[in-house]
């Protein structure tokens, strides 16, 4: 038997005997490593662990802290959720069980038994029970006809019709234990890696999503392979409730939705109003002192602008469908991107090579369809601002151009405290090139400036293949908040379909014509979406230099009111935002009131306050600070200001 190549990530080249399987490489590097590998990449593709190796190959081997591991590891929790379903229901059909990036899910159906909260303990114990058997998962390829055999015995339409669209010959089981299931893997070695299990809940769900075929039962389920881990990931779902903006944003009167206007189209209320405001602010003065320029363009456009764009190619039906004026022939569209009005506004007029950078910026509020299953408060959304820029420049200014956008971005971080971030590359998939728009020649010299600016800023980076927009390739930021959870908020795009579709020009020193380059960005990315991550990172507790209300003044009581309004008129002249809490409450409920608003400063004033011209001052997470001078106070408060914006970059 001859040797193999195998490349390991680090660049070592080691030789095995042909056949050996990732485990067996692992082993032959360390048994502690070997204990941890859940799966394995083999040329780029997720293999199990024990899968023979027969060819050179480049190996990653997969633990739990790789994202490819945690889905395989979950895939095979779902077939074991499977065997604990079939062994409690006998006759239970099936339907597919994916892993999701929060754990897993079998659609099922139980025949008109019902399924619910109270029988989760039962089949997490049944789990558990198999799990510690420690059943290998063994793959085994099946013809078509054998695959159709025995799925019939079972009476099991939906694996049958699964079957129906796999070509004989790429039909694989996966067996563990006395389950057997249609599945092309990977697995993890065996039931004994899952430890922990956990059913999340239940829903309904239609069999291929269409509403016309059977409702069955979906079962969502999360696994770990350690206890602590499990009570770990309960902790953070139960912090989530607690920071969820949408929970937050209602208490906090930041903003509201109403069926009456529509879904997905948030409203905003006066705190909310003020919180954007700021926001806008800040990055319009750090975009003042990058050198960008503000334009504002209509909320819609003729549908030949997109045409021109290729947008109505790609998303026209993603998108609210045209509106059509009296006039024949004349549609519109709600505006479902700022930047073909920004390519409109760069051919206004001629351009010289001379005033190239130009940096074009707005908080331009658009448009996208998005199904009403998957709206989610803020987050997703069907009207959303983007602090949307666009840069024309030419080629030799690209990659400086992206750096000088790497460092607006994580100024913008770095100053609303989001430190732990990281940045995918995303680029074309060189399978499906009708996909996307331009040249070879165009798309390699996008790439390869995004990949030499990232390194050239010291970037931590990730790259993904197929993930770039049709029109370029582009820098995505993954920012990880204060539960680890990762969101993707500010991105970074070379283009230079745009700039040819839109016919855009600007006059060389060589006395001739040439074609800018485009750059799209967005730090915030969306404004509504960065503004819900935000609220769920800060729980609400915004940076004092934020927060719509900063201060609350709590007369005692009606008798000092007259006192607290020239107290809060004296506060607004040394521009302090604030309110007085004029009801007719007992100061504890005001001050209860106060705190559940997340005020970072409480004022009361009462006899004594009044007597002697002082305040009495509350720090939210702090002990009293006592009376003080309102000239005192607000050196202080001032003091604060300074600090945090001098500690968040504002």
């Amino acid at each position: 038997m001859s040797n193999i190549k195998i490349t390991l990530p680090d660049g070592s080249v080691r030789e095995y005997p042909q056949g050996s399987s990732s485990m067996d490489i692992a082993l032959s590097i360390s048994e502690g490593l070997a204990r941890n590998v859940l799966a394995a990449k083999v040329n780029g593709q997720v293999w199990d662990a024990t899968r023979p190796i027969d060819t050179d190959a480049n190996l990653q081997l997969l633990t739990w802290n790789d994202t490819d591991g945690k889905a395989t590891f979950w895939h095979s929790s779902a077939h074991l959720l499977a065997e604990a379903i079939e062994a409690l229901y006998p006759g239970t059909k099936f339907g597919i069980g994916p892993a999701i990036e929060t754990g897993f899910y079998y659609d099922i159906d139980l025949g008109g038994k019902p399924f619910s909260q109270e029988d989760f303990k039962k089949v997490e114990d049944k789990m558990l029970e198999l799990a510690r058997q420690k059943s290998e998962y063994k793959r085994t390829s099946v013809s078509k006809a054998d695959a159709i055999e025995y799925f019939t015995e079972k009476a099991d339409e939906y694996k049958l019709e699964l079957i129906d669209g796999l070509e004989d010959g790429q039909i694989t089981f996966y067996s563990q234990g006395n389950f057997t299931d249609l599945c092309r893997g990977p697995h993890i070695p065996n039931t004994g890696f899952i430890k922990a299990i956990k059913i999340m809940n239940v829903a309904g769900a239609y069999w291929r999503g269409d509403e016309k075929r059977p409702m069955l039962t979906r079962v969502y389920a999360v696994t770990f392979p350690k206890q602590k881990e499990l009570d770990d990931y309960l902790h953070v779902l139960e912090e989530a409730k607690r920071r969820d903006h949408r929970k937050l944003g209602k208490e906090l009167e930041l903003f509201t939705f109403s069926e009456k206007v529509g879904a997905g189209l948030p409203l905003w209320l006066p705190k909310g109003a003020l919180l954007r405001e700021r926001l806008e602010s800040f990055l319009r003065r750090a975009q003042v002192r990058a050198g960008y320029s503000p334009v504002v363009t209509p909320h819609i456009g003729s549908k030949q602008l997109y045409v021109t764009s290729g947008h109505w190619e790609k998303y026209g039906k993603d998108s609210f469908q045209p509106i059509h004026t009296p006039e024949e022939g004349e549609e519109f569209m709600l505006k479902p991107m700022n930047c073909p009005h920004h390519c409109e506004i760069y051919k206004a007029r001629p351009r010289s090579y001379r005033e190239l950078p130009l940096r074009l910026a707005e908080f331009g509020t658009v448009y996208r369809y998005e199904q009403s299953g998957e709206l989610h408060g803020l987050t997703r959304v069907r009207g959303f601002t983007q602090d949307d820029a666009h840069i024309f420049c030419r080629n030799d200014q690209v990659k400086d151009e992206f750096k000088r956008v790497i460092d607006l971005v994580q100024y913008v971080f770095r100053s609303l405290g989001f430190e732990n971030y990281s940045a995918q590359i995303s680029l074309r998939d060189p399978a499906k090139p009708e996909k996307y728009f331009g040249t070879d020649e165009d798309w390699n010299r996008a790439e390869s400036a995004i990949i030499e600016a990232s390194a050239e800023k010291g970037l931590n980076t990730v790259t993904e293949l197929g993930e770039a927009a049709f029109y370029g390739p582009k820098l995505d930021f993954m920012v990880r908040d204060a539960l680890g959870r990762k969101w993707q908020l500010g991105t970074i795009q070379v283009d230079y379909q745009l700039p040819q579709r839109f016919d855009l020009e600007y006059m060389g020193s060589d006395g001739t014509k040439h074609r800018p380059v485009m750059i799209h960005r967005a730090p915030f990315g969306s404004l509504e979406r960065f503004i819900a991550i935000l609220i769920e990172n800060t729980a609400g507790n915004f940076p004092l230099w934020l927060s719509p209300d900063q201060i609350a003044v709590l007369p005692i009581s009606e008798k000092y009111m007259d006192y607290a309004n020239d107290i809060f008129l004296q506060l607004q002249e040394a521009d302090v935002r604030g309110y007085v809490d004029h009801r007719d409450e007992k100061i504890g409920r005001k001050i209860r009131d106060a705190e559940v608003h997340k005020l970072p400063y409480m004022l009361i004033v009462g006899d004594k306050e009044q007597a002697e011209g002082t305040i009495s001052v509350r720090r939210k997470g702090h002990p009293d600070m006592g009376s003080m001078k309102l000239e005192d106070f607000v050196t202080y408060f001032k003091t604060e200001i300074q600090s945090g914006i001098a500690t968040f970059g504002a």
